[in-house]
């Protein structure tokens, strides 16, 4: 509810811009501004319908949700670009001031100023006909521009995902295992938007590249197992030589990670949860562990590092998989030499990407910290608007490498 009525007043204050700039600096009184008005009336009560109905898994919702979080995107870029071009608006504006100069007080339409007079001085109210002009043209500027984001973030977000391919050495790794490949994938969501069809892509492109196990690391779903175990049913068709394993994101618990995580284990993805397995090749092993998000502590089922990671033969290396980046702070005090994980989208929208940094230790890519190699996949789906900017959905396989491998 809190996060509800935020949200509701930042888009209220969003919008309400917009109706400034867009609407009642672009038109006089009269028809042309109360239909605007009505227009951005209903669009901001469009936004918060598709937030308050999309998780009902109705006609109704699905049919509310694109149109709802699509403009939610435009919304937010208009108003960002809209204030971008403040900037320009006061050059406009006070360039039209100084070069407007009235007639001289008193003397009738058309009258020359006596000479010797006194210049007029300061500058003068801009011409209502040229203010008009200004606004519509920026307001038709910001549009464009708008369009143009949106449209291409919804391109990048609907179509397929990136495969990345990124090499990982790891000092302890057997050169037996050299070559391995992990393909890891995050943040599928699937809900109002993303459906069975979404899942059907992305199984068979992991399958394509032919892997030797397959890492979900959580924020599979945004809905219940009745209203999306149809759409996740696919994952049963997932292909590797070792398994397809999973761990919970925060968005599984706003869901039922309970449910979810019995639906998962009888499609064959097997749930990591604050547990660790013996992955074995040509007589060389690691580790593969998963714990649970850190979100799962409201919830009963917090992340376990020493459950899941204490005991072990440290000899060999250790793969992590944790759904937020920021839990690698607590995978290295155990030693894990890679942890694989998901969550930030890359940001999703930029720039977003400037706000991950106040949360998590990395945006996305492979980075150590604490002394503890992390991948951080951008995910294969989306949160919220249908639309990424900056920050494209990926797949990725990651092969592992022994350190004294050819480069």
């Amino acid at each position: 509810m809190f996060f509800f009525v935020l949200f509701a007043v930042v888009m209220g204050a969003a919008h309400y811009y917009i109706w400034k700039r867009v609407v009642r600096d672009t038109t006089r009184a009269g028809r042309a501004r109360r239909v605007g008005t009505g227009v951005v009336l209903f669009a901001y009560l469009l936004v918060m319908a598709a937030l308050a109905v999309s998780r009902l898994g109705s006609t109704l919702g699905n049919a509310v949700a694109w149109p709802g979080f699509i403009w939610l995107a435009g919304a937010f870029y208009l108003a960002l670009v809209l204030g971008v071009l403040e900037v320009p608006r006061a050059l406009l504006l006070r360039s039209a001031r100084r070069h407007e100069v009235p007639a001289a007080v008193g003397a009738p339409d058309g009258a020359v100023e006596a000479p010797g007079a006194a210049p007029p001085t300061g500058e003068q109210p801009v011409d209502p006909g040229r203010r008009l002009f200004i606004a519509r043209s920026l307001a038709v500027a910001g549009g464009v521009a708008t369009a143009g984001v949106v449209g291409y973030g919804t391109t990048q977000a609907l179509g397929d995902p990136v495969v990345k391919r990124v090499p990982v050495t790891l000092g302890k790794l057997d050169q037996r295992l050299a070559g391995y490949r992990i393909a890891v994938v995050s943040d599928i969501h699937l809900g109002p938007l993303l459906g069975r069809a979404h899942t059907e892509r992305i199984v068979r492109m992991i399958n394509a590249q032919e892997v030797d196990l397959v890492a979900i690391v959580g924020d599979l779903v945004d809905g219940t197992v009745a209203e999306l175990g149809e759409a996740a049913a696919p994952l049963r068709d997932l292909v590797s030589t070792h398994g397809s394993f999973f761990v919970t994101g925060n968005h599984e618990y706003f869901s039922g990670a309970e449910p979810w995580l019995a639906e998962l284990e009888r499609l064959g993805v097997n749930p990591l949860r604050n547990e660790r397995l013996t992955i074995e090749r040509a007589g060389a092993s690691f580790d593969l562990a998963g714990v649970t998000d850190v979100t799962g502590r409201a919830h009963g089922d917090g992340p376990d590092y020493a459950r899941a990671l204490d005991g072990r033969d440290t000899s060999t290396p250790v793969v992590l998989m944790a759904h937020q980046p920021v839990q690698v702070r607590e995978a290295a005090k155990h030693g894990v030499d890679l942890q694989l994980s998901g969550h930030t989208h890359g940001g999703q929208m930029f720039p977003f990407h400037l706000a991950i940094g106040l949360q998590q230790p990395m945006r996305s890519g492979l980075e150590t910290i604490d002394g503890t190699q992390v991948y951080t996949t951008n995910g294969a789906g989306f949160w919220g608007p249908p639309v990424r900017v900056g920050a494209p959905p990926d797949i990725t396989v990651v092969e592992l490498r022994h350190k004294f491998a050819g480069r």
